[in-house]
């Protein structure tokens, strides 16, 4: 009843499983293994105690997410090594720091932006992920080029036609993007 034969195959987590995959991406790992899935589940323990931190503090956060479209008219969008699907690209937004500014470093920092034309505030958002409460700026930067190299955040990023968006874009950011597209005003909530 409860014994395995030896010719079975030990079932994994899906959660280790989809951490190994995500860290075996990045080359540098690829030669060691146990290094890269102790990595990738560190930063997932780091993120659970995160949330429940939150939990109690309830912190107010500012960020930025961009809209970053190529000269060609396709969309950037990133894959994270710690969740699910495709995302735009951001992050953080420092206190006296503008969200075009906040939106600039972000691209450089995640997908290695090397030149951009104008950019410009969407609008604002309010989240409420994971117990915090955000307020992200939408951000659209034109004209980008970028030249990526995987991170231990960031393990792809390209650039798709809005008609042709990847599977597993997130609900958000397919939101945002229609809403982009069909020159709507951004929400109040994300």
């Amino acid at each position: 009843m409860g014994v395995r034969r030896r010719c079975q195959p030990r079932r994994v987590s899906r959660d280790a499983r989809q951490a190994y995959q995500h860290a075996m991406a990045l080359p540098r790992f690829r030669s060691h293994p146990v290094a890269a899935v102790s990595l990738a589940l560190a930063l997932r323990a780091y993120l659970a105690a995160r949330t429940a931190g939150w939990f109690l503090t309830r912190p107010r956060t500012r960020g930025v997410r961009a809209i970053a479209v190529t000269s060609s008219g396709q969309v950037v969008l990133v894959r994270h090594s710690y969740i699910e699907g495709w995302h735009l690209p951001g992050g953080g937004q420092g206190r006296d720091e503008a969200a075009e500014a906040a939106a600039l470093r972000e691209l450089r920092e995640e997908i290695g932006m090397v030149s951009h034309g104008p950019a410009r505030a969407l609008g604002t958002l309010q989240h409420r992920p994971n117990f915090r409460r955000d307020t992200v700026t939408l951000v659209l930067v034109e004209q980008v080029a970028f030249a990526f190299r995987p991170s231990l955040e960031i393990i792809e990023a390209r650039a798709f036609d809005l008609d042709a968006l990847p599977p597993g874009v997130t609900k958000g950011t397919g939101r945002r993007l229609a809403e982009w597209r069909s020159r709507q005003p951004v929400p109040d909530t994300w």
